[in-house]
């Protein structure tokens, strides 16, 4: 691969990161009223312990493979905060502290020190982890009353997969639910 080849790879999978956040941060945004209590079953983490336990792990996979990337790790991690703004401050942080980790770890051949051979296995970890509580997510808010209609909640969650948009940062400003 060229390195020109590289960079561009590297963009696109730092874009792939941004969205994967962006849609998590748009579901949290789209919860009903009461959403964040809402659970799958009786003994299920509510949603907004799901929410608050994708913020954790992300930190602290990376405290433990790259800590010098690390910001500091909450002390427990299935909290039910009831503020979605400051849940989604929470993962705007992280999100950031993951994706500078990867790339300067990509950028500079760095190795990550536990758990991955290579720090894109991290960023797929997370994204595949991320996907897994989106599910328990819509399927909790389905077991509360509350499921979403895919026609609505579609075009700031899946659709944002499919965006062609050539610049990163209108995209990223699109992409917002607000």
């Amino acid at each position: 691969m060229t390195p020109a080849h590289e960079n561009n790879l590297l963009t696109l999978i730092l874009d792939s990161w941004d969205r994967n956040n962006q849609i998590l941060i748009n579901l949290l945004r789209a919860l009903p009223p009461g959403g964040l209590q809402a659970r799958a079953l009786p003994t299920s983490p509510t949603v907004a312990r799901m929410f608050t336990h994708m913020h954790y792990v992300r930190l602290i996979f990376l405290a433990e493979d790259a800590p010098q990337f690390t910001p500091q790790v909450p002390d427990r991690e299935w909290l039910d905060i009831v503020d979605p703004e400051e849940i989604a401050s929470q993962l705007d942080s992280s999100a950031k502290a993951v994706r500078h980790a990867v790339e300067s770890l990509l950028l500079s051949g760095t190795p990550m020190l536990l758990h991955y051979d290579n720090p894109l296995l991290y960023l797929q970890h997370m994204i595949w982890h991320e996907g897994y509580h989106h599910g328990q997510i819509k399927l909790a808010l389905k077991a509360a009353g509350h499921p979403f209609d895919d026609e609505e909640i579609g075009p700031c969650t899946w659709d944002l997969w499919l965006d062609k948009a050539p610049d990163h940062q209108a995209r990223l400003e699109r992409m917002k639910l607000r």
